[in-house]
């Protein structure tokens, strides 16, 4: 018995002893990744996305997300869970093949809207790729996210446009 109460202190200690350059990598990596909460608290709920343009260009075809042509994301039902990041989309447009799925996002100090579209049964964890999108005008009805893609060798903008469901 006094064997297995020492090996377990021996361990405790062990475990709890970092080195001092592990513990400031850590330091670092939580900087970089710090959330914007207040932002996220304020797009909790249930949005639609009711417009997308491409300021400048309006002659272009952008496939959305690697999903659909981004007119068929006009009218599509988002939820935003803030207190775990998480929530869903669902493509609708009778005129595109619908579409739902979970997804996982975050917006980080910077502006950024983080969003992961998960496969069903698949954890947040397992997926590689995600997008990143700029967060803008954002009240307590709308706001937007902005992408930034390249056409020919020119970066050109897609900005999706949410409103506030009922």
């Amino acid at each position: 018995m006094k064997k297995i109460i020492f090996l377990c202190m021996i361990a405790t200690m062990f475990f709890a002893c970092k080195s001092a350059s592990s513990t400031a990598s850590t330091e670092a990596t939580t900087l970089s990744t710090k959330l914007d909460k207040s932002t996220q608290v304020a797009l909790k709920g249930n949005w639609v996305l009711t417009n997308v343009s491409y300021p400048g260009s309006d002659y272009i075809k952008v496939n959305s997300f690697d999903l659909a042509d981004s007119k068929c994301f006009i009218g599509s039902t988002w939820n935003f869970i803030s207190n775990n990041n998480k929530g869903s989309m669902a493509l609708t447009s009778p005129s595109c093949t619908s579409f739902s799925s979970p997804i996982v996002w975050s917006i980080n100090n910077q502006g950024l809207f983080v969003l992961k579209i998960l496969d069903a049964g698949v954890k947040a964890k397992k997926v590689r790729d995600g997008y990143l999108l700029k967060v803008a005008g954002v009240t307590e009805s709308s706001f937007q996210l902005i992408d930034n893609i390249t056409v020919g060798s020119q970066s050109k903008e897609v900005v999706y446009q949410f409103q506030r469901a009922n």
